[in-house]
Order: structure tokens, then C-alpha cells, then sequence
């Protein structure tokens, strides 16, 4: 298996209005790499970040059949990781990496 890159692990971060609320209680929510586990993914974040990160929840979206035109579609599926962080810590998305 092809050892996943800590940039490549993180893909984007999600930002919705449910992501918003969550980050007054210093969580951040990221899409990631579908084979990237929880260890792999707090190394990364605070590597890239310089944050200490306290918990990670993992929730795997599945694909969707969707109907388009008469026709059947797919929404591909994809993982994303609430990440709780230390408190007083945040991380700016603005910024970019």
C-alpha cells in the first residue's frame, strides 16, 4: 500500500454553517483521505497547524444514487474528521497553509 502523504491526508476543510457553530467549541471539521486513520490524521493536523488536537471524530458520507435527467447518477462518497482542538486554540482557514 502507497504510504499517504501528510498534505495529501487533509484535502479541504468544510465549511458550513453547522461547521461555523462548531468552532466556538474549538472543533474544526476537514475532508480527508479515505484511508487516512485518526493517528495519521492528528500528526498531520498538528504538523501542518502547530496546534495540540484533544479528540477526533471520523464520519464516512456514502455515495448517493441520485436521478439526473431520467438517467442514474452517483454522488460520490468521501470521509471527513470533526477535529476537537485544545482550548484557547483555533485554526484560521483564511490563511491557507
Amino acid at each position: 500500500m502507497k504510504k499517504i502523504n501528510f498534505i495529501d491526508s487533509i484535502k479541504s476543510p468544510i465549511i458550513t454553517e453547522k461547521a461555523t457553530v462548531m468552532s466556538d467549541q474549538n472543533k474544526t471539521v476537514f475532508k480527508v483521505h479515505n484511508k487516512a486513520s485518526k493517528t495519521i490524521i492528528k500528526k498531520n493536523i498538528e504538523k501542518l497547524f502547530k496546534v495540540n488536537v484533544v479528540k477526533i471524530n471520523i464520519i464516512n458520507q456514502k455515495t448517493k444514487v441520485k436521478m439526473k435527467q431520467g438517467r442514474k447518477s452517483f454522488k460520490s462518497g468521501y470521509k471527513k474528521a470533526i477535529i476537537t482542538l485544545k482550548k484557547g486554540q483555533s485554526i484560521d482557514l483564511t490563511t491557507g497553509i
